[in-house]
């Protein structure tokens, strides 16, 4: 009996292990897709590809670019230390120029993303609708006071990123000319979409080149400053936690009544498809009158179309609800076609060789000081102007960072996320001016 006592029930703990892992694996998510729909729809993709019966059109170049984005940004964004360095676009980015380069993708999948992203102009639709929806979507008090309160800090972080960017190129051996339209630009144009490619698109007008081998030289730019960046946000807060009369805590202006003009919080209205709709003939629409514009003044399409959208936004010549619809249009394409777009930009305008001529020590060296000489600005600056100087290095800093996803990860490097507003105006008014001011230097040294 006693022994009879001593006997435990025996327990299957390998069937419940089993189980669990099995439970796990079919609530597991790539992106937003359970995971064993991902790889049902991966499969299904992989052998069209294979066997050659993948439709060289949107269709195919989509299920390629998609398939791959997805699960190139979703595993960017776990990977400790490189999801808060920009991780989702770098992989976006290089493992498919890496996948090119060891011609692990085939024809057919290469013929069908070519197609979607040139031949169907998918780049420049997810570019009219990034810009004309950023800007549209701001709000105007924001667009008006945030200009006026940043322009100083801006203006003053610029001309020390230029102006330490051309030194430092100088000492390595750069050209101004080099430095700055291929180094310093690209990291304070505002990010990939809404910089970069407007950027390469007006580049490719005035030197007569394609597009792609400017998206090749500008791109390493801007992901280094991004890095660059972010490392400064994360030392400015240990400043700030060290000093704490040099931070505000999230509050970047130390008038309180100035500080709540950018902190305004509209409700987020609910979706709604027709007015999307609407979303994708005004973005169309600014794309096309660019380009009109264009054949008659020697400004290149893509920079009059972020003009015409701020002019537009400014005078308030379009009804509320058309800007709804154009801004629910730049976040549906910004949250589902970022990491696909950076993909098809991989295969096609990435080449491996290309860009491991580009960076190198010296590369390096010339986009951290762009960075640093603006940070460091920003921090000076902020003193003289009645902000907090952890603060305000933090916002200026936000002017070399990939866009909204820079935006984001900066912030997150600092804790400072209520920030944002003000990362905006750095990002997108600093991004477009710089875009604008490129290009029309570029014209002028070309002429």
């Amino acid at each position: 009996m006693e022994a009879a006592k001593d006997l435990k029930p025996i327990t299957n703990h390998g069937h419940k292990e089993n189980k669990n892992i099995f439970h796990k694996l079919i609530n597991w998510k790539i992106g937003v897709i359970p995971f064993p729909l991902y790889i049902a729809l991966a499969l299904i993709v992989f052998l069209a590809a294979y066997f050659n019966e993948l439709p060289n059109d949107m269709l195919g170049g989509f299920a390629v670019i998609m398939i791959l984005g997805i699960f190139l940004g979703d595993v960017g964004q776990r990977i400790p230390i490189l999801k808060d360095i920009g991780g989702p676009a770098i992989l976006s980015l290089f493992v498919p120029s890496f996948l090119v380069f060891f011609k692990v993708l085939n024809p057919a999948s290469m013929e069908a993303v070519t197609t979607l992203m040139k031949t169907s102009n998918f780049l420049y639709f997810y570019i009219a609708c990034l810009v004309a929806g950023s800007i549209l979507g701001m709000h105007r008090t924001v667009l008006i006071q945030g200009f006026m309160r940043m322009f100083v800090p801006l203006l003053a972080g610029t001309i020390a990123a230029v102006a330490a960017g051309i030194l430092v190129g100088l000492l390595f051996g750069y050209s101004p000319y080099e430095a700055f339209f291929f180094i310093i630009v690209p990291i304070i144009a505002g990010g990939i979409g809404e910089g970069i490619l407007p950027l390469s698109l007006a580049y490719s007008q005035i030197l007569g080149q394609s597009t792609d081998v400017f998206v090749s030289q500008l791109i390493p730019a801007a992901i280094i400053g991004n890095v660059v960046a972010i490392i400064s946000a994360g030392l400015m807060k240990k400043l700030g936690e060290k000093r704490p009369e040099l931070n505000g805590n999230g509050r970047l202006v130390k008038s309180k009544k100035d500080d709540e003009i950018f902190n305004q919080k509209e409700e987020e209205p609910k979706i709604d498809l027709k007015l999307m709709g609407a979303g994708v003939l005004i973005a169309c629409s600014f794309f096309i009158f660019g380009g009109l514009v264009s054949k008659f003044i020697a400004i290149p399409g893509a920079i009059l179309m972020i003009i015409a959208a701020a002019a537009v936004k400014y005078a308030k010549l379009l009804p509320a609800s058309m800007e709804k619809g154009a801004h629910q249009l730049y976040k549906f394409m910004s949250s589902s076609f970022t990491w696909p777009l950076m993909v098809g930009l991989g295969i096609l305008y990435i080449p491996l060789d290309d860009v491991a001529s580009v960076i190198s020590l010296r590369f390096i060296a010339v986009c951290a000081s762009v960075v640093i000489a603006m940070v460091t600005s920003g921090y000076f600056v902020g003193k003289l102007m009645n902000m907090y100087p952890v603060e305000s290095a933090i916002v200026t800093g936000c002017h070399s960072g990939l866009g909204g996803t820079g935006d984001v990860a900066i912030l997150s490097a600092s804790g400072r996320m209520g920030l944002m507003p003000f990362a905006q105006i750095s990002t997108r008014l600093g991004g477009a001016s710089t875009v604008i001011m490129a290009t029309v230097l570029l014209r002028f040294f070309t002429s």
